[in-house]
């Protein structure tokens, strides 16, 4: 059985959605917005410092990302796709307003990279592998979290 161009076009176009709501959820500071991208049992890869698993997990991260930046913004700047994957490229900019991984706010306006692989099924992001460079941040904040 085939697929048609429109009916290709149309599941490129909502997996593509799904992906850019996700980073929505942190530009607007929203993490409900997750719930209609997110698959029940999504994988995010790594987890971060205290995160839980699935899409409850995240919600907090995306609460205190904005509240360590209030003016938050992450830049798509590629994306690259293909029927159930899409590969993004993108940048985080914010001015350090809040504590982040137990570095107090500094004031700093700071600007890092982000690249992840999103696997999606039926709409819906079903694992994410993603890597920031969290080493560039530090260095423009000017000190690295506390080590235990």
């Amino acid at each position: 059985m085939s697929t048609s161009n429109a009916e290709l076009n149309e599941r490129l176009r909502i997996e593509r959605l799904a992906v850019e709501t996700l980073y929505r959820a942190f530009n607007e500071k929203n993490p409900d917005l997750v719930d209609a991208v997110l698959s029940t049992a999504w994988d995010d890869i790594p987890l971060g410092p205290g995160q839980g698993p699935g899409p409850e997990g995240i919600k907090p991260i995306i609460r205190s990302f904005g509240e360590a930046f209030p003016d938050v913004r992450i830049v798509i700047h590629d994306m690259i796709q293909v029927p159930g994957q899409v590969g993004v490229r993108a940048e985080i900019t914010g001015t350090h307003s809040g504590e982040i991984f137990g570095i107090a706010p500094t004031g700093k306006a700071v600007s890092f990279r982000l690249h992840e692989f999103h696997k999606l099924d039926e709409g819906r992001v079903t694992t994410t592998w993603h890597m920031e460079d969290w080493f560039g941040l530090f260095l423009q904040l000017g000190q690295f979290p506390v080590q235990s």
